[in-house]
């Protein structure tokens, strides 16, 4: 018999300032590690570190299964690889989750903050939250827990026409792809800056395919495999009056120990472009917990 143990490749984005307090990014779904490109600026002047990564199968991370727990433990890697002690987490819509995740694994004390802008929560335990969801995706998540790879197939052919439009060069797609969950704040976003960065890291997500956006889906909409208790430090919640994830916000505000929800009033479920600062500056605040450079590496 022959054994071989297969390398796996996580593509990893390093920016902002290189002495920084380090906050690791969980990018949204779909997704890439570009996701916060558009305030790399902005984090160097606020004196943070913004590290990124690909889930597998997104942009440049090789493709396979994964769940939250798996994520949680690629961010540790992450860290240990650049030498990172300790460190925030800040995930976007679907990368909540594995912000979350990084706090509950094994090590997760080294995670001294946990932001979620808009992020899901956990499908199966928030009232009404399946029943909200359309048929297609109501039969998808019945293959669960038993046929996980079925899901994940599923779930990534309903991925595929946004994958087709987003080969297409330019953003004009953008607001007609994501019309349906857009707020009309979302739409002036999109429509007045924001809407090449949405492309472009949504274009690089699913550049290899859509695999990842597969397991993502089922990664956070099925069971999770983490426990919200183990999350131990505190956890900042941002969202939008308008944001289709609101009610997910509010559970995860009830259920978290430490937990604090920020509701911008008008707005939906792109605010991290508005509110990106604020947020950074409330990951990396010093506490009498330990000392200012907690988390720098």
């Amino acid at each position: 018999m022959r054994e071989m143990e297969i390398e796996r490749v996580v593509r990893v984005r390093d920016a902002g300032d290189p002495e920084g307090a380090v906050v690791m990014c969980f990018h949204g779904t779909p997704g890439s590690r570009l996701d916060l490109r558009f305030g790399e600026e902005l984090a160097a002047r606020c004196g943070v570190r913004l590290v990124s990564f690909d889930r597998p199968g997104y942009g440049g991370s090789t493709p396979a299964p994964f769940g939250l727990a798996s994520t949680g433990a690629d961010a540790h890697a992450v860290a240990d690889a650049l030498g990172v002690a300790r460190f925030a987490t800040l995930g976007v819509s679907g990368g909540g989750p594995g912000a979350l995740a990084a706090a509950a694994v094994p090590g997760g004390d080294r995670v001294t903050r946990v932001g979620i802008a808009s992020g899901a929560g956990p499908y199966q335990l928030v009232p009404c939250a399946i029943d909200e969801l359309d048929d297609d995706d109501r039969a998808v998540l019945r293959l669960l827990p038993d046929h996980p790879s079925a899901a994940a197939e599923a779930f990534a052919a309903e991925l595929e026409p946004l994958a087709e439009l987003s080969r297409q060069s330019g953003s004009s797609w953008v607001l007609s792809a994501f019309e349906d969950v857009l707020s009309s704040r979302d739409r002036e976003l999109l429509a007045e800056q924001y809407a090449a960065d949405f492309a472009d890291t949504v274009r690089e997500g699913l550049r290899p395919g859509t695999s990842g956006g597969g397991w993502d889906t089922v990664s956070w909409a099925g069971d999770w495999d983490i426990h919200l208790g183990a999350v131990r430090c505190p956890v900042l919640l941002w969202y939008g009056s308008e944001d289709f994830a609101l009610r997910e916000g509010e559970w995860l505000a009830a259920n978290l120990p430490h937990a604090d929800l920020v509701v911008h009033e008008g707005e939906g479920h792109i605010g991290i472009f508005e509110h990106l600062g604020e947020m950074l500056d409330a990951l990396t605040e010093p506490d009498t917990e330990g000392p200012a450079s907690a988390g720098r590496p």
